[in-house]
């Protein structure tokens, strides 16, 4: 309606945050069967914008729930009621907690997802969780790196002092604002939020700011009814085209200190007539605490922008490697978790051989080929994943891996390999990862990424996929290779068996060294998973001498 509109005649993002957090609320609340609140909602980019008289559709679902927080999905679309057309504006993700009673935390009681897609949110739910605690600490590394602490400030004859961009904003949360429990609603938090901050935005560009997208907002406390909010807002960084806003929130009651309760960071552009972005003025930042605003812009900047690449990184263009840094390290891995479970989760695979419970299948999308290979053994479900887990040593039951040496252990979780591998005509057999060019040896840059269950009756997974390092250019005499997608998902079936499965995504050129197998002419997949089956025999006490995985 027009009273949800600014100047332009569109809803409001203000407005919309508002619809979409006590839509997520909503559904929060249906889960957990108690008032719930907003912890935080991950990054949103503005995909649209929605005019007077169109038709706003809001849903949210729970993905997944934790001991006493859940992820709820949330997808805003659009429609146009005279041309009958519709539109994606944007997604979220927002985490809720349910609220504290006197007995403590509400334990909440777990999702089970019931369709291929619920079940993919509900895998990928856990990475995204990871991401979120750690992403404070990916700023803090990429500011100890020293190219950032080399940072200058670009001088520029017309910067715009960043002391001019400051706004102050105080607002009275009245019991409108507030929710059944007088807390007040997150949504008018990050309205107001947005309010200060397009302001702040206007003054360095004289004009009307779009808001483009918002990292992650942040709730660090309550807020109720009665409160003082004061928002405040500052231009961090200008750059070409788009300009990053820092935007909190604290709030105080009578003679009390403030209380931190908010933060965001928000990305405007200004567009012409045409819809093009505009160039913006660049900003002097203050001494001290403005450089420092001005330098985390900055490596913001960088991690949207990996991010972006990695995810949208097709996996049927070349190149199919991403560069691999410490900086990016988190999203590469999540991206090559994501792509295995939601690979995994597929439920259209066909059955192509099967040999003494050795069990062959294939999958063929858009043109890409993936198989899998399954089977049970007789080792628990946890050894299994820490010795698979150690690639160096599956050159001793697999003849693929010719040689596998450790470039990088980057945590617990992630490390690097150089992997060679024979050629056809060395004796390669099928299951190499990828094609091979004119008969040469190939080696691979991979990312091993390994994650325990989250929870009960999730898989153990070991995710591979190819990267790029500058340290590891490719080497005269060996065909570098991709990996788009492989790598194993080991369930417990019971306390003592496992069920293990092995899943490769490749190009069409990958077929020599699968098709014999595919057409039943060989089994040689099937010799493989006996020799890794062997291995884990083998191997299955665990032995202090037993060095750890990676």
């Amino acid at each position: 309606m027009p009273c949800h509109a600014n100047h332009r005649q569109e809803l409001s993002v203000g407005e919309l945050l508002k619809w979409m957090d006590s839509t997520a609320c909503l559904s929060a609340e249906r889960h957990a069967g108690c008032p719930c609140v907003t912890a935080s909602v991950d990054d949103i980019h503005f995909e649209h914008t929605i005019g007077v008289g169109q038709v706003v559709n809001i849903k949210a679902k729970v993905n997944r729930a934790f001991n006493t927080s859940m992820e709820v999905g949330i997808v805003v679309s659009c429609e146009d009621l005279f041309s009958d057309s519709h539109w994606r504006v944007c997604q979220a993700v927002a985490t809720f907690v349910s609220q504290r009673t006197t007995e403590g935390k509400v334990q909440l009681r777990p999702l089970v997802p019931r369709t291929q897609a619920e079940q993919v949110e509900h895998s990928l739910a856990a990475e995204r969780r990871r991401m979120r605690l750690v992403h404070a600490d990916i700023i803090k590394d990429l500011l100890t790196n020293r190219a950032f602490q080399q940072v200058e400030v670009q001088e520029a004859e017309k910067a715009v002092p960043a002391e001019r961009t400051r706004v102050e904003s105080v607002e009275l949360v009245l019991p409108p604002h507030a929710n059944h429990q007088v807390n007040t609603f997150g949504g008018q938090i990050m309205a107001w939020m947005e309010n200060v901050a397009t302001i702040a935005a206007s003054r360095l560009c004289n004009a009307h700011p779009t808001l483009q997208s918002i990292d992650m907002f942040h709730f660090r406390g309550p807020s109720h009814v009665g409160d003082r909010l004061v928002l405040k807002a500052i231009v961090n960084n200008a750059f070409k085209n788009s300009m990053e806003v820092g935007v909190c929130a604290e709030a105080y009651q009578g003679e009390e200190p403030l209380r931190h309760i908010n933060s965001a960071f928000m990305i405007f552009e200004v567009r012409d007539r045409e819809g093009k972005p505009c160039t913006l003025p660049r900003i002097q930042p203050e001494p001290l605490e403005g450089r420092r605003r001005y330098q985390e812009a900055i490596a913001r900047k960088k991690i949207r922008l990996d991010r972006k690449y990695i995810i949208s990184c097709k996996q049927t263009e070349v190149p199919l490697s991403v560069p691999w840094d410490h900086s990016n390290q988190v999203y590469l891995s999540y991206n090559n978790v994501s792509a295995l479970k939601m690979l995994a989760a597929r439920n259209n695979w066909v059955l192509n051989s099967e040999k003494n419970k050795v069990n062959l299948y294939t999958l063929e999308q858009k043109q890409v080929l993936s198989f899998k290979v399954e089977t049970e053994v007789d080792v628990p479900a946890e050894r299994a994943f820490m010795l698979l887990s150690d690639l160096s040593k599956r050159v001793e039951w697999d003849p693929n891996y010719e040689r596998c040496e450790l470039i990088l252990r980057v945590d617990d979780d992630d490390s690097l390999y150089r992997l060679v591998t024979p050629s056809i005509g060395q004796g390669g057999v099928s299951n190499s990862p990828s094609s091979n060019q004119g008969g040469m040896v190939q080696d691979f840059i991979l990312l091993a990424s390994r994650r325990p269950p989250c929870d009960s009756g999730d898989p153990y997974v070991i995710a591979l996929r190819s990267v790029t390092l500058p340290t590891h250019p490719p080497i005269e005499g060996y065909n570098r290779g991709e990996v788009l997608c492989a790598g194993f998902s080991i369930l417990e079936v019971s306390k003592n068996i496992s069920k293990i499965s092995y899943f490769n995504q490749a190009s069409p050129e990958v077929l020599p060294y699968i098709s014999t197998d595919i057409a039943g002419l060989s089994s040689s997949f099937y010799g493989i998973f006996c020799s890794c089956n062997t291995f884990l025999q083998e191997n299955r006490e665990d032995h202090a001498s037993t060095p750890s995985p990676n």
